[in-house]
């Protein structure tokens, strides 16, 4: 796997620390666990998203774009991510958000609808859920190139093969870090939403012929719909990088059972994730997508899936500035 031959901003110039989370798997007393911290990657609050847009960003400006068009949840931390590598580099930024739960936009918002604003995001445009978001980053760009603009449209979640590498990447350094630290992790449990995060990791372990389990909480879909997704954006990655049939189906690992009501809303599980790994480990996870995915690790411990003696990966995407739009889930009742 040779990435250098792939543009890239410079974004990510070291790696993220691998930390052991002792304090929680002695209470789980289960896997040894350790927290592979994404959510301090550098960007406009940290996340995953970073790694993707070093390389989607470097093709937007070797297009000569001026300007980038994204799309994601009224909350969403691609979008955040984006706009922060938007003013970092004097693109203009336009926001397509999509109103997945009916009523949750609040034009007066704090967490990352706060920080659109903050960030300089010149447009937000809130569209119905079910939305078809191609279409409508689409009539975006379009009224860019209207005005006299050259945008660059980034897929949501910064998830398409280009963004992907970013996770191939990590899979790499993830590899090299455990080699540093005699680590033969059993696993790797990580958020599944867009998929390219998930599917970054099967390409980039697969690249290094490394057939970790990358166990994916899904935070949308149903496992089907999600193994598809990921299956599909895997092989894509793979190919990009020049390698043709090395995604296996049937190592596409996508847990379905703790979605709950449906995306973003709060289930109990992940009310008990967020808390005991506040107060275990002093790391803030976020409602959305790391709380329902350390919900998943927390139960499949509990199950046997894990085992005591196996090393567990938690892959900490970030997602921070959305936890204090929940704060009614956390807050003592008055």
């Amino acid at each position: 796997m040779n990435l250098t031959v792939f543009p890239r901003r410079g974004y990510v110039q070291a790696p993220t620390p691998l930390e052991p989370a002792p304090k929680l798997t002695e209470l789980l007393g289960g896997p040894n666990i350790y927290l592979k911290r994404d959510d301090l990657l550098p960007g406009a609050g940290g996340g995953n998203k970073t790694r993707k847009l070093d390389f989607l960003m470097a093709e937007a400006l070797d297009r000569k774009a001026d300007s980038v068009v994204t799309c994601g949840a009224v909350q969403s931390n691609h979008c955040r991510l984006t706009a922060g590598a938007a003013a970092r580099e004097g693109m203009e930024c336009l926001l397509v958000l999509e109103e997945r739960v009916p009523g949750s936009y609040k034009p007066q918002a704090s967490g990352n609808n706060l920080l659109f604003h903050l960030l300089g995001v010149s447009s937000k445009r809130v569209v119905p859920g079910g939305s078809d978001m191609d279409v409508e980053t689409a009539k975006s760009a379009d009224f860019l190139r209207a005005a006299g603009k050259k945008p660059y449209v980034i897929p949501g979640g910064g998830s398409n093969p280009l963004g992907a590498l970013g996770y191939a990447a990590c899979a790499e350094e993830l590899l090299q870090q455990c080699f540093f630290l005699g680590l033969r992790p059993d696993a790797v449990v990580v958020a599944s939403g867009s998929a390219g995060t998930h599917a970054g990791l099967l390409a980039g372990f697969a690249a290094c012929n490394a057939r970790i389990a990358v166990h994916g909480i899904s935070v949308n879909r149903r496992r089907a719909a999600q193994e598809d997704k990921v299956y599909s954006l895997a092989g894509k990655t793979a190919e990009l990088m020049g390698l043709h049939n090395l995604i296996v189906r049937s190592e596409v690992i996508v847990h379905d059972d703790y979605v709950g009501p449906g995306y973003s809303l709060p289930t109990a599980g992940m009310r008990e994730a967020v808390t005991l790994t506040a107060r275990t480990e002093g790391v803030l996870l976020d409602p959305v997508y790391t709380g329902k995915a350390m919900a998943g690790l927390i139960d499949l411990v509990r199950k046997g899936v894990f085992r005591k003696g196996q090393d567990v990966v938690f892959l900490h995407t970030g997602g921070g500035p959305a936890l204090y739009v929940y704060a009614d889930e956390f807050l003592p009742v008055r």
